[in-house]
């Protein structure tokens, strides 16, 4: 059931942008900006601006509240707390239900006690604490690794590493669908970058050819759990065509541990895989582990290179130590309780396969813990969102340009916590949201 009937009919459409061409010329008493485009120090005219009041505008004219931003008012698991109202909740990545997992807390509030809430320093000049060295050697044997190194963000950890490994004489090779944060890390490096379409490892295969003669290094870079789609690489595919090549692999292990895998060790336990096959592995702290920053596991030769040299770690301050004591410790229920990923894995099945049954387009997801379902125009997906956040259920829509307009989405993230009554009631207000709904006239 692709589209529905949340999108805007021809005469609506053509309505729409009649109004906002008016509104955008000054017209129906708009007031003029506070800042022209012509102020040599305003940001009016920063790329991108008109184009965030039009969407504004648009919002307005269809009667659609802000989706985004919205602040829950406690720990947001399988279900929140907006604005007094309980939610079933499908937006956040709190995908083993740890983040609030008591024993987490209290691993948390035992580090400030003892080493307070900041590292107050870069690690390098004072900034280290024993908990750091804690977190990353169960990082590192997670991957069978020699070591690994923690961050303060998960886009910092990619755009650093990235950036800092290559340069104007090397080679990206990098999945279509990849992270901003890797884009940006790309961007950074000043390599040559080159695309191949998602998923597709015979298109990298040929793209890699294609190019390596003439660069120095070369990396191929792809996901391990795509936060989009849901979906997963051919991780063989991908690491024999970097050994042909002689290539770094790099995979963004971000959505995968946790939630990949039998024991949720990530994208290498899910393919049956020798971690060593992969050079770098990237991942953050934030959904499974319940805190906050980002990592590097892999040869000792990296970390080292990394720790003593890349500027997003070196120049900043080091990782909090409650959040590194509430990361290792998820890391430690993980590993005692596999059982979770194992609800979590089922649960994500269930909505998918029910979707499916009901008629709705779930791409190609895994179902593993993210379930996206097309709608396929964003006013579409936009109203769809607003229809289920008025019916108690909390789930963000992906909009162009985050993702093609023709694939505009709901992303659906599944937890260990959800309840199987709680999955079949979010599939059947959906289909039904979306039955119900009819061609959208512009009000007014």
């Amino acid at each position: 059931m692709k589209g529905g009937g949340f999108g805007l009919s021809q005469t609506a459409r053509l309505a729409l942008l009649q109004r906002l061409a008016r509104r955008r010329d000054g017209a129906e008493g708009a007031a003029a900006p506070a800042e022209e485009v012509s102020d040599p120090r305003g940001f009016a005219g920063l790329p991108g601006q008109r184009d965030f009041a039009l969407i504004r505008a648009a919002g307005e004219a269809l009667g659609l509240e802000n989706p985004f931003f919205r602040p829950h008012e406690g720990v947001a698991g399988a279900r929140t707390r907006i604005g007094g109202r309980d939610y079933l909740n499908f937006s956040s990545y709190n995908y083993l239900g740890l983040n609030g997992d008591p024993r987490v807390a209290a691993a948390a509030k035992a580090a400030i006690d003892r080493y307070g809430i900041s590292a107050s320093a870069s690690r390098m000049v004072s900034g280290e604490r024993p908990v750091h060295a804690a977190l990353e050697a169960a990082l590192a044997e997670n991957y069978g690794a020699e070591a690994c190194l923690a961050f303060v963000s998960g886009h910092a950890t990619n755009v650093t590493v990235i950036g800092h490994l290559l340069g104007p004489r090397d080679l990206i090779v990098h999945d279509a669908a990849i992270h901003n944060s890797c884009a940006e890390g790309a961007r950074l490096s000043g390599a040559r970058r080159v695309a191949f379409p998602h998923n597709d490892w015979r298109a990298a295969e040929r793209e890699m050819a294609a190019a390596r003669r003439g660069a120095k290094r070369a990396l191929l870079l792809i996901e391990g759990h795509y936060s989009m789609d849901g979906d997963v690489p051919d991780l063989a595919r991908f690491a024999a065509i970097a050994r042909r090549h002689e290539a770094w692999l790099m995979v963004d292990e971000a959505h995968s541990l946790g939630v990949l895998g039998a024991t949720g060790r990530g994208v290498f336990e899910q393919c049956g895989v020798d971690p060593s096959e992969v050079d770098i592995w990237m991942g953050t702290l934030s959904k499974t582990l319940s805190a906050c920053g980002g990592y590097i596991a892999g040869r000792r030769a990296l970390v080292d290179y990394l720790k003593h040299s890349a500027p997003g770690f070196v120049y900043s301050v080091g990782l909090a130590p409650p959040l590194a004591a509430a990361a290792l410790e998820s890391l430690a229920i993980l590993r005692a309780e596999p059982e979770r990923v194992r609800r979590l894995q089922a649960n994500a099945t269930l909505f998918r396969d029910l979707a499916r049954a009901r008629g709705l387009d779930v791409g190609h997801s895994a179902g593993m813990a993210i379930v996206p379902v097309i709608v396929g125009s964003s006013v579409g997906a936009a109203r769809l969102s607003a229809a289920l956040f008025a019916r108690g259920i909390n789930v963000q829509p992906i909009l162009f340009p985050a993702v093609p307009e023709a694939s505009a989405r709901l992303r659906f993230f599944l937890s260990a916590e959800h309840g199987e009554a709680e999955i079949r009631e979010a599939v059947e207000a959906t289909a039904a949201a979306l039955a119900e709904s009819g061609p959208l006239e512009l009000p007014g």
